[in-house]
């Protein structure tokens, strides 16, 4: 096989916690990933490595030309999981990566995660490499917390630094209005805004991961929670905006995502997430706004 093709699926966080911050700088987190039908596309292909030619080339198609330009070397985490991955697996061939990026970049999305996910899956299948799902997770977590969920994909208890990861049910079906203001927020930033000992209220996690174990959307929406938007919103004050504006126009709820700034809402309905759609269009409270579903993978 000389040429794949993969999608690479975004996320968002049904529940976020933070537990508390371990010694080693990271923090120790319990969330409730889920995989949602908003997704960039790889394309793999191998090439011959030359002295005069990289053995990894990227090539990036953006939907939006002029918007945040993305790196096309170790500043990209396509090319440091494929680096990892030939390094690691003595390939000596080269690949050409092209990405059509449809994931908003810097969105609390695991936008990057995702396509380095889609890279393990692609150069395992491109080259043949037999690697199993835990032997890609395993590789994956040196990248990123985020990776390994990524690898596995669909609906995820997260715990540790993201990389301790219990499969759930997917919830019941259901629309996703989901919403990026025009802003980008730091991880950075947020965690070390965040003081985790002093937080006086936590979500509800278990009860969201029985919740879906027992197919319960109302349970699910009930449970909803993110602590890190006790930093990010003070910061930028769209996402309550944008949070209220849902609910407003039939949201069951609405939060953030990861480390913001993207919001999502969850509706029973198609037709009312269309007119939560409009109604955020027409405010001008973000530029990229999808309606979309969960994903299983």
């Amino acid at each position: 096989m000389e040429q794949i093709t993969r999608k690479a699926y975004a996320k968002i966080n049904l529940g976020l916690d933070v537990i508390g911050r371990r010694p080693d700088g990271y923090h120790e987190v319990k969330m409730i990933m889920q995989t949602v039908g908003i997704y960039d596309v790889l394309t793999f292909q191998k090439r011959k490595a030359t002295a005069n030619s990289p053995c990894i080339q990227i090539s990036i198609e953006q939907a939006e030309p002029g918007g945040e330009i993305l790196p096309r070397d170790q500043g990209n985490l396509i090319y440091r999981a494929a680096a990892l991955i030939m390094e690691t697996r003595g390939i000596k061939e080269g690949v050409e990566i092209t990405l059509q990026k449809k994931i908003p970049i810097a969105a609390g999305m695991a936008g990057g995660s995702t396509d380095a996910a889609a890279v393990f899956h692609g150069l395992n299948e491109l080259f043949g490499l037999s690697m199993s799902p835990e032997d890609m997770k395993r590789l994956g977590v040196q990248i990123g917390a985020d990776v390994p969920y990524c690898i596995m994909g669909g609906t995820a208890l997260s715990e540790g630094i993201g990389e301790r990861l219990t499969p759930l049910p997917t919830p019941p079906a259901a629309y996703l209005l989901i919403a990026k203001p025009d802003i980008s927020v730091s991880t950075k930033y947020v965690y070390e805004n965040l003081h985790a000992d002093t937080l006086t209220w936590h979500p509800d996690i278990e009860g969201m991961a029985e919740a879906l174990k027992a197919g319960s959307l109302s349970g699910i929406v009930e449970r909803m929670g993110n602590v890190l938007e006790s930093v990010t919103e003070k910061k930028y004050p769209v996402i309550g905006q944008l949070k209220e504006e849902m609910k407003a126009h039939g949201a069951l709820n609405a939060l953030m995502s990861g480390s913001g700034p993207t919001v999502f809402g969850i509706y029973r309905e198609k037709k009312t997430a269309e007119k939560g759609y409009a109604a955020v269009r027409k405010l001008g409270l973000a530029k990229d706004i999808f309606v979309t579903e969960f994903v299983s993978p």
